[in-house]
C-alpha cells in the first residue's frame, strides 16, 4: 500500500522557519514529481512547490520563491520543505502529493496525497 506521511507542521511565529518532511512507503519515488499543496480554511488547495523527478528541477509558487525550499533524498524516500520567514498568510494544511501525470501545479495530476500537516503561523 502507497502511503505519504507528512510531519514537522506546527505553530511558530511571525518570520520563523518550520521544516515539512513526508516519508513515502509502498514504492520508490525517486523517478516521480514530489509537491507541496496548502489549504487554509475556506480556500481551494494551491500548489506551493514541486521537485520533478529524480530532482531535476524545482518550481514555486510566487508567494513562496525565495522564501521555501524543496529538497529530496532518494535513500530515504522522502520529501522535505524548508519554509523560512514565515508569514501568517503561510498559515494552512500543507499536503505532499506524488504526481502521475499532468501538470506540475494542478492537484489534478497527482494520484497519492499525505492526510496533511497545519502550520500555524502567528503575528
Amino acid at each position: 500500500q502507497v502511503q505519504l506521511v507528512e510531519s514537522g507542521g506546527g505553530l511558530v511565529q511571525s518570520g520563523g522557519s518550520l521544516r515539512l518532511s513526508c516519508a513515502g512507503s509502498g514504492r520508490t519515488f525517486s523517478d516521480v514529481a514530489m509537491a507541496w499543496f496548502r489549504q487554509a480554511p475556506g480556500k481551494e488547495r494551491g500548489f506551493v512547490a514541486v521537485n520533478t523527478g529524480y530532482g531535476r528541477s524545482t518550481y514555486y509558487a510566487d508567494s513562496v520563491r525565495g522564501r521555501f525550499t524543496i529538497s529530496r533524498d532518494n535513500a530515504k524516500n522522502t520529501v522535505y520543505l524548508q519554509m523560512n520567514s514565515l508569514k501568517p498568510e503561510d498559515t494552512a494544511v500543507y499536503y505532499c502529493a506524488a504526481r502521475l501525470t499532468g501538470t506540475y501545479a494542478s492537484p489534478l495530476a497527482y494520484g497519492y496525497w499525505g492526510q496533511g500537516t497545519q502550520v500555524t503561523v502567528s503575528s
